[in-house]
């Protein structure tokens, strides 16, 4: 017998776009590129590589599921730097816990968080990122899906109390996947307020955060400060290098916030038994206090999307979302059938959004756009643009 609530679970996003393809023919002189993938393809920087190999000896030794003092403390310092926490600064011991990438530590933190007798929901934004809502169904509660709009953020004023006194969870992206918008400060402090209203646990997915063009976008704890919440009561950010530092595969991140949280999660991940390796946590520790190679990859992604934009213009309604590096494009007819077509006549892959949303009251906010996450290297990403401005044209 298995626990029922695996079967709750959808298919990923991708596994839907494999069988899109399955029987899909590409042009034999156009070389794939994909666009469907968040998966930043710029080169990772170099002395966190030297690290790595440097202290790849310590593989010879169990980690602590805490982390080391230092990886914390470079935690923290860029916390507090980032996010203008100086004043009231957050404690590296009470606040931070180093996690093996936001992705693991998203799910987990719903399972240790929530009362599952008690019932209730996962507030989540729609479209959302898939663990959001495999978290809600593995912790035995409901997603409840607000619907993007136009702004690409659901319009969180609008929530009617009632759907806060039932929830026990809520996730915000921001910037968000997948639209790249960011959610102003005036709306993370009324969510503050919510979550200790209702009771309910805060949780900003800010993976994206380092990646804007011109403003840093606020972040949750930053809000909370600046409205008297030092202590962070309710609230959880979760940020990780994959995209900031070009490091997916190192799989390293971390989550901080309500102290009164972060100790009884610990207790659940030394169980868990999901501790970073000391080689990984060495190469961390140096890339949270290296700037340098965070602003030379801003500079390319900047580059991408002035290209998208003389590229595409209005042809696909889209513009610069300000921040993140997707780019969320409405498409001519079904999002699905752009895509295949879109593949099959040149070698580029993109999501169809409505892959991403969820069907509720007979509408899927994600249906009649795409995805395009500009991952790629400014000069592939331009051919990829070209080939998508020549499809669309005739």
């Amino acid at each position: 017998m298995l626990n029922p609530d695996l079967h709750r679970l959808k298919p990923y996003p991708f596994e839907q776009l494999a069988a899109l393809f399955a029987d899909a023919k590409t042009p034999d002189d156009l070389k794939p590129i994909p666009l469907s993938i968040g998966e930043p393809q710029h080169t990772p920087p170099q002395f966190v590589l030297d690290a790595l190999v440097e202290h790849m000896g310590l593989i010879a030794k169990y980690p602590t599921t805490r982390g080391t003092d230092s990886l914390r403390q470079s935690i923290g310092t860029w916390l507090n730097r980032r996010f203008s926490l100086e004043n009231d600064p957050l404690n590296p011991d009470t606040n931070v816990i180093p996690v093996n990438g936001t992705r693991e530590a998203i799910f987990a933190a719903v399972q240790a968080a929530v009362d599952r007798r008690a019932g209730g929901t996962v507030v989540i934004p729609n479209p959302f990122y898939q663990i959001y809502e495999g978290a809600a169904f593995m912790a035995g509660l409901s997603p409840h899906y607000l619907p993007i709009t136009e702004s690409g953020q659901p319009d969180y004023h609008a929530v009617p109390d009632a759907v806060w006194k039932d929830c026990q969870f809520c996730f915000i992206c921001t910037p968000g996947n997948p639209t790249g918008t960011v959610i102003d400060e005036a709306t993370l402090a009324m969510l503050i307020e919510k979550a200790h209203q209702f009771d309910f646990w805060l949780a900003s997915d800010e993976c994206y955060s380092e990646i804007y063009r011109d403003t840093p976008p606020a972040g949750l704890l930053e809000v909370c400060a600046t409205t008297g919440n030092t202590e962070f009561k309710k609230c959880l950010v979760f940020h990780s290098l994959s995209k900031r530092s070009n490091l997916p595969g190192l799989r390293s991140g971390f989550v901080a916030g309500d102290a009164d949280f972060i100790a009884p999660f610990l207790k659940y991940r030394t169980y868990h038994g999901c501790s970073m390796s000391m080689a990984v946590q060495k190469a961390s520790e140096l890339a949270w206090a290296d700037e340098a190679h965070v602003i030379e990859n801003r500079a390319l992604y900047t580059r991408k999307f002035k290209q998208a934009a003389e590229i595409l213009g209005d042809r696909m309604n889209t513009s610069d979302p300000g921040a993140g590096f997707y780019l969320w494009a409405k498409t001519p007819m079904a999002c699905d059938t752009f895509s295949r077509e879109l593949y099959e006549a040149t070698g580029v892959t993109v999501l169809p959004g409505q892959y991403l949303g969820r069907e509720v009251n007979g509408i899927n906010p994600g249906a009649g756009f795409v995805r395009m996450a500009l991952v790629a290297e400014p000069d592939t990403c331009r051919e990829a643009l070209e080939r998508i401005q020549s499809f669309i044209t005739g």
